[in-house]
């Protein structure tokens, strides 16, 4: 009896945890890609695009448009397996003057890229800070840029089937501007990379990016549609959901090729 008198008071004790949290349309997680392939221009022009879309009249008006008028923003830029450097934390964004204040805080401080390209630890590590970062929603987005495939870390594939399983959708901004430093992790497939091995979940959609002029205008089209529900709104100009298969372990075969290369010498 008293055993189970206290598994009741520990659930009483827990449940107000859950309802403090802050109900919004949607909470999307920017993950940025900042690894070592990307120049120091790259990631300068992906900072500024940011910047760019999320002050847009078109994404202030999407915002606002919800049901409930808000949702919960995060940026968060990563690399190689635990390599995730949050830049602005978990945001609530109700107005003009909160995605003002949020994209202030992209231009404070630029930082050097980092080794190596998980896809699979950022969406990992995205499932879990959505779980626990004090907001709920009917939906739930990470929001995945990158030059590369997956070559650390976890398979790419098991970890987009795990955070489709926690009800997470993922879209993908694949980078195929083919000006990295180190052009052999470039794939002239990318986009469909990402359709086969990085996005899921209902109206998953991936906006590619071929010519950095066209960053800002990409990026600002993607968030208007990811605060529509991209499972309504389907513009013909995206790619939306999966076309052919690809091989979702490429990057991992590359590293291997490139080891194997640099021992023989």
């Amino acid at each position: 009896m008293i055993g189970r008198v206290a598994s009741f008071l520990i659930l009483m004790l827990a449940l107000p945890a859950f309802a403090d949290d802050i109900e919004v349309d949607l909470q999307l997680f920017l993950a940025v890609d900042v690894s070592r392939s990307m120049t120091d221009r790259e990631l300068e022009i992906q900072r500024r695009g940011y910047v760019e879309a999320l002050t847009s009249d078109e994404v202030i008006k999407a915002v606002q448009r919800g049901y409930l008028g808000r949702i919960a923003l995060t940026y968060v830029e990563w690399a190689n397996a635990g390599a995730q450097r949050i830049i602005v934390d978990w945001t609530l964004i109700e107005s003009a003057a909160d995605l003002r204040n949020f994209a202030n805080q992209l231009t404070v401080r630029l930082e050097n890229g980092l080794k190596r390209t998980s896809i699979s630890s950022v969406i990992t590590y995205a499932t879990k800070d959505i779980d626990r970062n004090g907001y709920t929603s009917l939906r739930k987005v990470i929001d995945v840029s990158g030059d590369g495939p997956n070559n650390s870390g976890a398979p790419v594939h098991q970890a987009r089937d795990d955070a489709v399983a926690a009800g997470v959708i993922i879209n993908g901004l694949p980078l195929m501007t083919k000006e990295g430093q180190d052009l052999k992790w470039h794939l002239p497939n990318l986009d469909k990379y990402y359709e086969s091995c990085v996005i899921g979940g209902p109206g998953s959609f991936v906006v590619p990016v071929t010519d950095w002029a066209q960053f800002p205008a990409a990026v600002r089209r993607k968030l208007v549609l990811e605060m529509a529900d991209a499972s309504v709104i389907t513009p013909a100009a995206f790619h939306i959901g999966k076309i052919s298969p690809t091989d979702c372990n490429i990057g991992e075969h590359i590293l291997r090729e490139m080891r194997d290369f640099y021992d023989k010498i």
